[in-house]
């Protein structure tokens, strides 16, 4: 494979990672896309420049027959077979099933760590998050269990995901007590459909922290991408019921207009027109995006090549910012 340069890496917080300013998301790996096609749009990814995945050791547990860990299966085998372990940042997660036990525990992450190597079959993974908050765990226990891995050299860095402002602060004043690695990213749900819950007090302590911001849900499950349109037939996807319930309402259907209207100016798609909005916003790094052929790919890579004027984000802003 032949790479192409992208756009200048990104420092991930105050972590020696350096990413490029999309996230290629691996939650459809073993799911909507099979090894074959998993494999082209991982190829067609680097290709085009981009050096950051993202996985969790619970995709894609959802669907009828797996059992979790199909996503990083098929990733590291992609790792193994192009042999471009060295040129790409690997993020996966850990404990997203708290309510069955496999939370943030100390047992378990030192588990599920040992699973999610084996599965990527790497000696180290670039990123580790912690998927979901766990109210059962103390703070402490969980940092002190990722610190472990860290020094280990198992890890290299760390990352909170899903977490409330409350929560994701008692982690790092936790890690600053026992002197512990302390998360340096924040991934949370953030879009133009969806900001109130990453705006404010999140957003907040990443700046006062200095986390880096990679939010998943770039492109609202597909919504952003223009293929949902009110009044028009649902798409055929298994994603499409739970979409519309959270983006078929005055502001959903407001933010796909004033997108359009950027995208005309520029000859951008709706996708690109998303992605280039959060690439603008504070803290943010790399926002994660799926795809599921090279084709979605390639158009997803051109959006950081937009550059979004006042006008622009002034009608994004008015749109995204209005009552659901």
């Amino acid at each position: 494979m032949t790479q192409k340069t992208m756009e200048a890496r990104k420092a991930l917080g105050t972590s020696d990672l350096k990413v490029s300013p999309l996230c290629l998301g691996g939650n459809v790996f073993g799911w909507t896309c099979d090894e074959a096609t998993s494999f082209a749009v991982l190829d067609a990814y680097v290709e085009g420049g981009g050096n950051f995945i993202d996985t969790a050791d619970v995709y894609s547990r959802w669907v009828p027959g797996n059992k979790g860990g199909e996503s990083e299966t098929i990733l590291g085998k992609w790792l193994t077979e192009r042999g471009v372990r060295n040129r790409v940042v690997i993020a996966t997660k850990v404990g997203a099933q708290v309510e069955s036990g496999a939370g943030l525990g100390r047992e378990h992450i030192l588990r599920a760590v040992e699973d999610s190597l084996r599965r990527l079959r790497v000696d180290t993974i670039d990123l580790y998050y912690a998927h979901y908050e766990d109210p059962k765990t103390p703070p402490e226990e969980t940092m002190s269990a990722f610190d472990s891995l860290v020094r280990a050299g198992k890890v290299r860095a760390l990352g909170a995901s899903n977490h409330t402002p409350q929560r994701l602060t008692e982690s790092l004043e936790a890690s600053r007590r026992g002197n512990l690695a302390r998360y340096t990213v924040l991934q949370p749900e953030y879009n133009l459909a969806a900001r109130s819950s990453y705006e404010g007090a999140l957003r907040d302590i990443c700046e006062r922290e200095g986390l880096a911001t990679a939010p998943y849900y770039g492109l609202a499950s597909g919504f952003l991408t223009g293929k949902y349109r009110k009044g028009q037939p649902t798409p055929p996807s298994p994603r499409a019921a739970g979409v519309l319930k959270k983006y078929d309402n005055a502001r959903g259907w407001g933010v796909l207009e004033a997108m359009d209207g950027v995208s005309k100016r520029h000859g951008a798609t709706l996708a690109q027109v998303a992605l280039a909005w959060l690439g603008t916003q504070r803290t943010v790094v790399s926002p994660i995006a799926s795809a599921t052929s090279v084709e979605q790919v390639r158009d997803l890579l051109r959006a950081f090549k937009l550059k979004l004027d006042a006008e622009d984000l002034r009608a994004l802003d008015v749109a995204s910012s209005r009552e659901p």
